[in-house]
C-alpha cells in the first residue's frame, strides 16, 4: 500500500510527512522529486497482543508514503506530478485551512473549499486529456483495421470520457473485471482512492462546521476526509513518552493522532483489513484485501504458505480478549480449523499449516 501526499505550496504537507515518517531532514535539492518514507500502522490490538504474548520480536504492518512535488503551474503543465501520482495506490491531499500571516498562500488567501475544488478539477482534466488522446488513437486504428479488442476499448474509453465530462471521478464508475484489466495500466488519476487531510489550527480540530462543509462532497466522490493540525502533531512528536503524549491528546480532546486517522482511512478506502500471527517468538500484523481467502492471506506471509496451504487455525482477536487465553477459547469451542474457502476477517489471528 503506497500513499502519495500532495498539496499546494505552504499547506503543511511536508510537516505532516515528516511527522508521519520521522524523516526530519529533507534534501532541498530533491524538492522536485518524490521523497519516500514509511510509517508503522498504529493499531491498539497489536499493542494488546504484544502485552499478552511478550514476544521476542514484534512487527507492525507499515504504510509506505511518498511526499510528491508540490502542485504548481510548472509541475501540472509538465505532467511530472501526474506521473508520480500514477505510481500510488492512494492519494492524501493536504488542504490548508489555518490562518497564519507569516505563511503565504499560493492563491493569496486561505480558502480550503476553493483549493479542494481546484485540485480536483486538475485531476479530472488530466484524465479527460488522456481519454481524448486514447480515443483519437483507437478511432484511427479501428478505421484502418477492424479489431474487436480495439473496438471494445474504444467503446469503454468513450464511456469514460462521458463520465468524466459530468465531473465524476473514475473511482465512481462501475467496471467489469475485463474492463478493469483493459485500463489497469493507464495513468488515470481519479481512479485512485483519496483521503483529504484538512490542516487546521488547534482551535478548529473539533470544528464540525468545517467537516460538514466537506462531508457531502467527499461522500459523493468516494473520498475520505479528516481534520488534522500539523502544528499540534509536531508538538506531540516532541514528547518523549507514551504517557506524556496521551495526556496531551486527552487535554486537547484528540481521540486519534494523524497517523492513526490516516492509516485507518487509507485501509478503509483501499478495502484492506488486518490479521495477526502470534506467539512467543513473534507477534506480527499483516494486511490483506477484504474477502481474501485463507490461502491468499497465507501468501501475504510467504508464497510457500499459499502454495502448500493445508488449513488455517483461526480465532478472533475479540474472542481472545473476551476469554483471556487460547486455552479458554478452545474450551469454549471458539478455536476453528478452516480450509481453502474460508474468507479472512478483520482481527483474525491465523496459524497456517502447510506442506511444500
Amino acid at each position: 500500500m503506497k500513499v502519495g501526499i500532495i498539496g499546494l505550496p505552504q499547506t503543511g504537507k511536508k510537516t505532516l510527512f515528516q511527522i508521519l515518517t520521522g524523516n526530519a531532514a529533507l534534501d532541498p535539492a530533491k524538492a522536485n522529486k518524490p521523497v519516500p518514507g514509511a510509517a508503522d500502522i498504529m493499531d491498539s490490538r497489536f499493542n494488546t497482543l504484544v502485552d499478552m504474548y511478550q514476544p521476542k520480536k514484534q512487527v507492525r504492518a507499515r504504510l509506505d508514503l511518498a511526499l510528491l512535488p508540490r502542485l504548481e503551474a510548472e509541475t501540472i503543465a509538465g505532467g511530472e506530478i501526474f506521473r508520480d501520482i500514477a505510481d500510488m495506490d492512494a492519494i492524501c491531499h493536504v488542504i490548508r485551512a489555518f490562518e497564519d500571516d507569516a505563511v503565504y498562500h499560493a492563491q493569496g488567501s486561505v480558502n480550503a473549499w476553493r483549493d479542494f475544488e481546484n485540485v480536483n478539477a486538475e485531476l479530472l482534466m488530466h484524465d479527460q486529456i488522456f481519454a481524448e488522446k486514447r480515443i483519437q488513437r483507437l478511432a484511427d486504428e479501428v478505421k484502418k483495421i477492424k479489431d474487436e479488442a480495439r473496438q471494445k476499448e474504444l467503446d469503454l474509453m468513450q464511456r469514460i470520457q462521458a463520465h468524466l465530462e459530468q465531473e465524476n471521478p473514475l473511482r465512481l464508475m462501475a467496471l467489469s473485471p475485463d474492463e478493469d484489466k483493459m485500463i489497469r495500466s493507464y495513468p488515470f488519476i481519479t481512479r485512485k482512492k483519496m483521503v483529504i487531510a484538512v490542516n487546521v489550527a488547534e482551535e478548529d480540530l473539533g470544528n464540525q462546521d468545517l467537516m460538514a462543509r466537506f462531508a457531502p462532497a467527499c461522500q459523493a466522490q468516494a473520498i475520505e476526509v479528516m481534520l488534522v493540525s500539523a502544528k499540534v502533531e509536531a508538538e506531540i512528536a516532541l514528547l518523549d513518552t507514551f504517557e506524556e503524549k496521551q495526556e496531551f491528546l486527552d487535554a486537547l480532546g484528540i481521540e486519534e493522532t494523524a497517523l492513526e486517522m490516516l492509516t485507518r482511512l487509507c485501509l478503509r478506502s483501499l478495502n484492506l483489513i488486518s490479521f495477526f500471527t502470534v506467539g512467543k517468538d513473534e507477534v506480527r500484523q499483516w494486511l490483506v484485501r477484504q474477502e481474501s481467502t485463507a490461502p491468499r492471506a497465507a501468501g501475504v506471509i510467504h508464497s510457500d504458505l499459499e502454495r502448500g496451504f493445508i488449513r488455517a487455525e483461526v480465532f478472533s482477536y475479540d474472542d481472545l480478549i473476551a476469554f483471556g487465553s487460547e486455552a479458554e477459547l478452545k474450551k469454549a469451542g471458539r478455536f476453528y480449523v478452516e480450509g481453502k474457502t474460508y474468507l479472512v476477517k478483520d482481527g483474525d489471528i491465523l496459524n497456517i499449516r502447510f506442506s511444500v
